[in-house]
Protein backbone atom coordinates (compact mmCIF):
# COMPACT_ATOMS: atom_id res chain seq x y z
CA UNK A 1 0.00 0.00 0.00
CA UNK A 2 1.14 3.13 -1.00
CA UNK A 3 2.13 5.67 1.91
CA UNK A 4 -0.66 8.07 1.90
CA UNK A 5 0.29 12.16 2.29
CA UNK A 6 -3.14 13.38 2.90
CA UNK A 7 -5.76 13.05 4.68
CA UNK A 8 -8.87 15.39 4.07
CA UNK A 9 -11.14 15.50 7.58
CA UNK A 10 -14.90 16.66 6.79
CA UNK A 11 -17.01 16.51 10.01
CA UNK A 12 -20.57 15.81 8.52
CA UNK A 13 -23.87 16.20 9.91
CA UNK A 14 -27.54 16.64 7.80
CA UNK A 15 -24.84 17.80 5.00
CA UNK A 16 -27.01 15.45 2.53
CA UNK A 17 -26.77 18.46 0.18
CA UNK A 18 -23.07 18.80 -0.10
CA UNK A 19 -21.92 15.27 0.88
CA UNK A 20 -20.85 14.04 -2.40
CA UNK A 21 -19.75 17.54 -4.04
CA UNK A 22 -17.38 17.96 -1.52
CA UNK A 23 -15.59 14.76 -1.52
CA UNK A 24 -15.40 14.88 -5.27
CA UNK A 25 -13.83 17.94 -4.99
CA UNK A 26 -11.60 16.86 -2.53
CA UNK A 27 -10.72 13.83 -4.98
CA UNK A 28 -9.89 15.86 -7.82
CA UNK A 29 -7.59 18.05 -5.31
CA UNK A 30 -5.54 14.75 -4.96
CA UNK A 31 -5.56 13.58 -8.28
CA UNK A 32 -4.46 16.98 -9.52
CA UNK A 33 -1.74 17.31 -6.92
CA UNK A 34 -0.58 13.37 -8.08
CA UNK A 35 0.08 12.23 -4.47
CA UNK A 36 -1.90 9.05 -2.28
CA UNK A 37 -4.40 10.62 0.08
CA UNK A 38 -7.79 9.76 1.86
CA UNK A 39 -11.06 11.28 2.06
CA UNK A 40 -12.66 10.76 5.62
CA UNK A 41 -15.59 11.96 6.95
CA UNK A 42 -16.92 11.61 9.85
CA UNK A 43 -20.89 11.43 10.41
CA UNK A 44 -21.56 13.27 13.39
CA UNK A 45 -25.24 11.69 14.27
CA UNK A 46 -26.50 12.48 10.81
CA UNK A 47 -30.56 12.22 10.31
CA UNK A 48 -30.59 12.88 6.65
CA UNK A 49 -28.93 10.35 4.19
CA UNK A 50 -25.78 11.94 4.57
CA UNK A 51 -24.22 8.80 5.56
CA UNK A 52 -25.37 6.65 3.24
CA UNK A 53 -24.58 9.16 0.25
CA UNK A 54 -20.91 9.55 1.81
CA UNK A 55 -20.72 5.99 2.15
CA UNK A 56 -21.71 4.88 -1.81
CA UNK A 57 -18.13 7.11 -3.02
CA UNK A 58 -14.72 6.17 -1.89
CA UNK A 59 -14.30 8.16 1.18
CA UNK A 60 -13.86 6.13 4.51
CA UNK A 61 -16.99 6.89 6.19
CA UNK A 62 -17.03 6.93 10.06
CA UNK A 63 -19.44 7.49 12.62
CA UNK A 64 -18.64 9.27 15.80
CA UNK A 65 -21.06 8.52 18.89
CA UNK A 66 -20.27 11.93 20.82
CA UNK A 67 -22.17 15.18 19.15
CA UNK A 68 -19.77 18.64 19.01
CA UNK A 69 -17.52 19.85 16.38
CA UNK A 70 -14.53 18.68 18.74
CA UNK A 71 -15.42 14.84 19.32
CA UNK A 72 -16.07 14.69 15.13
CA UNK A 73 -12.55 16.14 14.66
CA UNK A 74 -10.78 14.58 17.29
CA UNK A 75 -12.28 11.09 15.86
CA UNK A 76 -11.06 11.84 12.43
CA UNK A 77 -7.46 13.09 13.31
CA UNK A 78 -7.36 9.44 15.44
CA UNK A 79 -8.60 7.92 11.69
CA UNK A 80 -6.15 9.75 9.65
CA UNK A 81 -3.34 7.96 8.18
CA UNK A 82 -1.86 10.62 6.03
CA UNK A 83 1.61 13.09 6.71
CA UNK A 84 -0.50 16.42 6.60
CA UNK A 85 -3.64 16.83 7.66
CA UNK A 86 -6.71 19.04 5.99
CA UNK A 87 -9.57 20.44 8.11
CA UNK A 88 -12.82 21.80 6.04
CA UNK A 89 -16.17 22.24 6.78
CA UNK A 90 -19.29 19.72 4.96
CA UNK A 91 -21.29 22.95 3.79
CA UNK A 92 -19.15 24.27 0.47
CA UNK A 93 -18.49 27.10 2.33
CA UNK A 94 -14.85 26.51 1.79
CA UNK A 95 -12.93 26.77 -1.72
CA UNK A 96 -11.82 22.84 -1.74
CA UNK A 97 -9.57 23.53 -4.86
CA UNK A 98 -7.03 26.33 -2.25
CA UNK A 99 -6.07 22.85 -0.50
CA UNK A 100 -2.79 22.38 -2.68
CA UNK A 101 -1.91 26.21 -0.99
CA UNK A 102 -2.24 24.80 2.54
CA UNK A 103 0.04 21.54 1.78
CA UNK A 104 2.33 23.80 0.08
CA UNK A 105 2.62 25.65 3.28
CA UNK A 106 3.53 22.04 5.30
CA UNK A 107 6.03 21.45 2.54
CA UNK A 108 7.76 24.43 2.85
CA UNK A 109 7.86 24.12 6.67
CA UNK A 110 5.06 25.55 8.36
CA UNK A 111 3.39 23.03 11.10
CA UNK A 112 -0.08 24.80 11.03
CA UNK A 113 -1.76 26.21 8.57
CA UNK A 114 -4.95 27.91 8.73
CA UNK A 115 -7.04 30.74 6.30
CA UNK A 116 -8.61 34.03 6.57
CA UNK A 117 -11.56 34.69 5.41
CA UNK A 118 -11.10 38.39 6.06
CA UNK A 119 -7.68 38.53 4.54
CA UNK A 120 -9.69 36.56 1.94
CA UNK A 121 -12.34 37.17 0.45
CA UNK A 122 -16.29 36.70 1.70
CA UNK A 123 -19.01 36.61 -0.75
CA UNK A 124 -22.45 37.99 -0.49
CA UNK A 125 -24.73 36.25 1.81
CA UNK A 126 -21.65 33.76 2.84
CA UNK A 127 -21.40 35.29 6.30
CA UNK A 128 -24.03 36.53 8.56
CA UNK A 129 -22.84 40.86 9.53
CA UNK A 130 -23.29 39.72 13.16
CA UNK A 131 -20.60 37.27 12.45
CA UNK A 132 -18.75 39.33 10.20
CA UNK A 133 -18.55 42.76 12.17
CA UNK A 134 -19.06 41.64 15.59
CA UNK A 135 -18.87 37.71 16.72
CA UNK A 136 -15.73 37.22 15.15
CA UNK A 137 -13.60 40.34 14.88
CA UNK A 138 -14.25 40.34 19.13
CA UNK A 139 -13.49 36.27 19.84
CA UNK A 140 -10.26 36.88 17.17
CA UNK A 141 -9.59 40.19 19.11
CA UNK A 142 -9.61 38.36 22.41
CA UNK A 143 -7.40 35.75 21.12
CA UNK A 144 -4.49 38.03 19.73
CA UNK A 145 -5.10 39.51 23.25
CA UNK A 146 -5.19 36.91 25.84
CA UNK A 147 -2.57 34.92 23.59
CA UNK A 148 -0.27 37.58 21.62
CA UNK A 149 -0.74 35.99 18.23
CA UNK A 150 -1.72 38.04 14.90
CA UNK A 151 -4.29 35.11 13.59
CA UNK A 152 -6.50 37.31 12.19
CA UNK A 153 -9.71 34.85 11.47
CA UNK A 154 -9.28 32.61 14.96
CA UNK A 155 -12.45 30.51 13.94
CA UNK A 156 -12.13 29.69 10.13
CA UNK A 157 -12.75 26.34 9.58
CA UNK A 158 -10.14 25.54 6.73
CA UNK A 159 -7.13 24.45 7.90
CA UNK A 160 -4.24 22.19 7.54
CA UNK A 161 -1.61 20.76 10.18
CA UNK A 162 1.04 17.89 9.70
CA UNK A 163 0.52 14.78 11.62
CA UNK A 164 3.37 15.10 13.75
CA UNK A 165 2.47 18.72 15.10
CA UNK A 166 -1.16 17.30 15.51
CA UNK A 167 0.36 14.75 18.19
CA UNK A 168 2.08 17.29 20.15
CA UNK A 169 -1.34 19.34 20.68
CA UNK A 170 -2.82 17.20 22.88
CA UNK A 171 -6.09 18.23 22.70
CA UNK A 172 -9.57 17.38 24.11
CA UNK A 173 -12.39 19.78 23.91
CA UNK A 174 -15.61 18.27 22.08
CA UNK A 175 -17.47 21.63 21.23
CA UNK A 176 -17.17 24.45 19.04
CA UNK A 177 -14.38 25.36 21.51
CA UNK A 178 -11.88 23.14 19.75
CA UNK A 179 -11.19 25.79 17.16
CA UNK A 180 -9.71 28.08 20.33
CA UNK A 181 -8.08 25.16 21.38
CA UNK A 182 -6.71 24.21 18.53
CA UNK A 183 -4.62 27.75 17.94
CA UNK A 184 -3.85 28.51 22.14
CA UNK A 185 -2.12 24.58 22.09
CA UNK A 186 -0.33 25.98 18.60
CA UNK A 187 0.86 29.08 20.29
CA UNK A 188 2.02 26.88 23.25
CA UNK A 189 3.85 24.27 21.35
CA UNK A 190 5.26 27.41 19.87
CA UNK A 191 4.54 25.87 15.92
CA UNK A 192 5.15 27.31 13.11
CA UNK A 193 2.27 28.68 12.11
CA UNK A 194 1.35 30.70 9.01
CA UNK A 195 -2.24 32.28 7.78
CA UNK A 196 -2.88 32.24 4.35
CA UNK A 197 -6.56 34.20 2.65
CA UNK A 198 -8.92 32.02 1.48
CA UNK A 199 -12.50 32.52 -0.30
CA UNK A 200 -15.80 31.85 1.11
CA UNK A 201 -18.59 31.17 0.12
CA UNK A 202 -22.54 30.97 0.83
CA UNK A 203 -22.93 27.80 2.81
CA UNK A 204 -25.73 25.30 1.28
CA UNK A 205 -27.87 23.82 3.62
CA UNK A 206 -28.79 25.10 7.57
CA UNK A 207 -26.12 25.82 9.63
CA UNK A 208 -25.69 24.27 12.65
CA UNK A 209 -24.11 27.39 14.60
CA UNK A 210 -26.04 28.90 17.44
CA UNK A 211 -24.00 32.54 17.67
CA UNK A 212 -24.87 33.09 21.16
CA UNK A 213 -23.89 29.16 22.81
CA UNK A 214 -20.86 29.00 20.53
CA UNK A 215 -19.47 32.32 21.38
CA UNK A 216 -19.45 31.46 24.87
CA UNK A 217 -17.96 28.45 24.36
CA UNK A 218 -15.18 29.98 22.84
CA UNK A 219 -14.89 33.05 25.35
CA UNK A 220 -15.22 30.29 28.47
CA UNK A 221 -12.04 28.60 26.75
CA UNK A 222 -9.91 31.50 25.87
CA UNK A 223 -10.49 32.67 29.44
CA UNK A 224 -10.03 29.58 31.66
CA UNK A 225 -6.89 29.29 29.85
CA UNK A 226 -5.50 32.41 30.38
CA UNK A 227 -5.40 33.00 34.45
CA UNK A 228 -3.75 36.32 33.86
CA UNK A 229 -7.07 37.93 31.89
CA UNK A 230 -9.61 36.26 34.20
CA UNK A 231 -8.08 36.09 37.87
CA UNK A 232 -4.39 38.17 38.06
CA UNK A 233 -5.40 41.88 36.74
CA UNK A 234 -8.86 42.13 37.68
CA UNK A 235 -7.78 40.65 41.16
CA UNK A 236 -4.47 43.15 41.09
CA UNK A 237 -6.67 46.12 40.10
CA UNK A 238 -9.28 45.60 42.58
CA UNK A 239 -6.51 45.01 45.35
CA UNK A 240 -4.87 48.23 44.24
CA UNK A 241 -7.84 50.27 44.55
CA UNK A 242 -9.02 49.30 47.28
CA UNK A 243 -6.25 49.68 49.64
CA UNK A 244 -5.76 52.83 48.37
CA UNK A 245 -9.04 53.69 48.95
CA UNK A 246 -8.55 52.50 52.58
CA UNK A 247 -5.24 54.53 53.10
CA UNK A 248 -6.65 57.95 51.72
CA UNK A 249 -9.92 58.15 53.72
CA UNK A 250 -8.27 56.72 56.95
CA UNK A 251 -7.53 60.63 57.91
CA UNK A 252 -11.53 61.76 57.32
CA UNK A 253 -13.72 62.40 54.35
CA UNK A 254 -12.24 63.26 50.70
CA UNK A 255 -13.43 65.78 48.68
CA UNK A 256 -12.70 65.88 44.79
CA UNK A 257 -14.39 69.01 42.99
CA UNK A 258 -16.47 69.53 45.83
CA UNK A 259 -17.74 66.20 45.83
CA UNK A 260 -16.88 64.26 49.70
CA UNK A 261 -15.97 60.44 49.96
CA UNK A 262 -16.59 58.78 53.58
CA UNK A 263 -17.26 56.06 55.27
CA UNK A 264 -19.57 54.08 52.50
CA UNK A 265 -16.62 55.08 50.01
CA UNK A 266 -14.16 53.22 52.53
CA UNK A 267 -16.39 50.25 52.92
CA UNK A 268 -16.60 49.42 49.29
CA UNK A 269 -12.78 49.94 49.12
CA UNK A 270 -12.56 47.20 52.52
CA UNK A 271 -14.51 44.76 50.44
CA UNK A 272 -12.79 45.61 46.98
CA UNK A 273 -9.45 45.09 48.73
CA UNK A 274 -10.73 41.55 49.99
CA UNK A 275 -12.38 40.07 46.92
CA UNK A 276 -9.33 41.66 44.95
CA UNK A 277 -7.12 39.31 47.41
CA UNK A 278 -9.02 36.32 46.61
CA UNK A 279 -9.50 36.43 43.28
CA UNK A 280 -5.76 37.45 43.01
CA UNK A 281 -4.76 34.40 45.00
CA UNK A 282 -7.54 31.68 42.83
CA UNK A 283 -5.17 33.33 39.43
CA UNK A 284 -2.43 32.42 41.23
CA UNK A 285 -3.51 28.96 42.24
CA UNK A 286 -4.37 28.83 38.58
CA UNK A 287 -1.66 29.52 36.76
CA UNK A 288 0.39 27.09 39.45
CA UNK A 289 -1.41 24.23 38.65
CA UNK A 290 -1.71 24.45 35.09
CA UNK A 291 2.02 24.46 35.04
CA UNK A 292 2.29 21.98 37.18
CA UNK A 293 0.48 19.67 34.91
CA UNK A 294 1.78 20.73 31.94
CA UNK A 295 -1.04 22.55 31.08
CA UNK A 296 1.70 25.54 30.46
CA UNK A 297 4.86 25.24 29.66
CA UNK A 298 6.24 28.48 30.02
CA UNK A 299 4.67 31.15 32.00
CA UNK A 300 6.46 34.20 32.73
CA UNK A 301 4.47 35.59 35.18
CA UNK A 302 4.18 32.64 37.10
CA UNK A 303 8.56 32.12 36.83
CA UNK A 304 9.02 35.59 38.06
CA UNK A 305 6.47 34.96 41.26
CA UNK A 306 8.22 31.56 41.92
CA UNK A 307 11.57 32.89 41.36
CA UNK A 308 11.28 35.23 44.28
CA UNK A 309 8.28 33.53 46.48
CA UNK A 310 8.53 30.36 48.87
CA UNK A 311 6.46 29.69 51.90
CA UNK A 312 8.41 31.49 54.78
CA UNK A 313 8.47 35.13 52.83
CA UNK A 314 4.60 34.39 52.28
CA UNK A 315 3.94 33.85 55.86
CA UNK A 316 6.14 36.68 57.31
CA UNK A 317 4.48 39.22 54.45
CA UNK A 318 0.95 37.87 55.81
CA UNK A 319 2.48 38.21 59.19
CA UNK A 320 3.50 41.91 58.86
CA UNK A 321 0.08 42.79 56.78
CA UNK A 322 -1.77 41.29 59.71
CA UNK A 323 0.48 43.09 62.12
CA UNK A 324 -0.61 46.23 60.78
CA UNK A 325 -4.31 45.54 61.24
CA UNK A 326 -3.92 44.35 64.50
CA UNK A 327 -2.06 47.79 65.72
CA UNK A 328 -4.41 49.66 64.48
CA UNK A 329 -7.21 47.74 66.44
CA UNK A 330 -5.19 47.71 69.83
CA UNK A 331 -5.50 50.99 69.26
CA UNK A 332 -9.20 51.26 69.58
CA UNK A 333 -8.90 48.73 72.83
CA UNK A 334 -6.64 51.30 74.21
CA UNK A 335 -8.66 54.33 73.12
CA UNK A 336 -11.61 52.42 74.72
CA UNK A 337 -9.94 51.62 78.31
CA UNK A 338 -8.93 55.38 78.22
CA UNK A 339 -12.64 56.29 78.13
CA UNK A 340 -13.64 53.70 80.64
CA UNK A 341 -15.42 51.72 77.71
CA UNK A 342 -17.42 54.95 76.57
CA UNK A 343 -18.61 55.57 73.15
CA UNK A 344 -15.78 56.25 70.34
CA UNK A 345 -15.87 57.40 66.82
CA UNK A 346 -12.77 55.19 65.47
CA UNK A 347 -14.85 53.51 62.48
CA UNK A 348 -12.23 54.14 60.23
CA UNK A 349 -9.51 53.10 62.22
CA UNK A 350 -11.32 49.71 63.37
CA UNK A 351 -12.44 49.03 59.41
CA UNK A 352 -8.63 50.20 57.95
CA UNK A 353 -7.57 47.44 60.80
CA UNK A 354 -9.69 44.64 60.33
CA UNK A 355 -9.57 44.88 56.67
CA UNK A 356 -5.36 44.49 56.73
CA UNK A 357 -6.02 42.14 59.31
CA UNK A 358 -8.69 39.92 56.88
CA UNK A 359 -6.09 40.28 54.15
CA UNK A 360 -2.67 39.35 56.07
CA UNK A 361 -4.59 35.75 57.11
CA UNK A 362 -5.23 35.27 53.26
CA UNK A 363 -1.79 35.61 52.43
CA UNK A 364 -0.46 33.14 55.13
CA UNK A 365 -2.77 30.44 53.91
CA UNK A 366 -2.48 31.36 50.14
CA UNK A 367 1.05 30.77 50.84
CA UNK A 368 0.71 27.61 52.43
CA UNK A 369 -1.56 26.17 49.65
CA UNK A 370 0.19 27.81 46.78
CA UNK A 371 3.14 25.90 48.45
CA UNK A 372 1.27 22.83 48.60
CA UNK A 373 0.64 22.96 44.91
CA UNK A 374 4.63 23.60 44.02
CA UNK A 375 5.06 19.56 45.66
CA UNK A 376 5.77 17.09 43.18
CA UNK A 377 5.53 13.35 43.57
CA UNK A 378 8.77 11.30 42.65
Amino acid sequence: MNQIEISIIFPCLNEAETVKECIDKSFAVLKNLGVSGEVIVIDNGSTDNSYEIAKSTDARVVKELRRGYGSAYLRGFQEARGKYLVMADMDNSYDISQIPEFVKELKDGYDFVIGSRFKGKILSGAMPWTNRYIGNPILSFILRLFFHTQISDAHCGMRAITKEAYQRLSLHTTGMEFASEMIVSALREKLNIKEIPITYWPRKGKSKLNPIKDAWRHMRFMLLYSPTYLFLIPGLILAFLGVIVLIVLLPGPFYIAGHGFDMHMMTVGALAAILGLQVLSLGLYAKTYSFFEGFVKNDKTLFFILRFFNLEKGILLGIVIFSIGLIANIRIIIKWIAVNFGALDKERLALFGITFMIIGVQVIFSSFFLSLLTIRKK
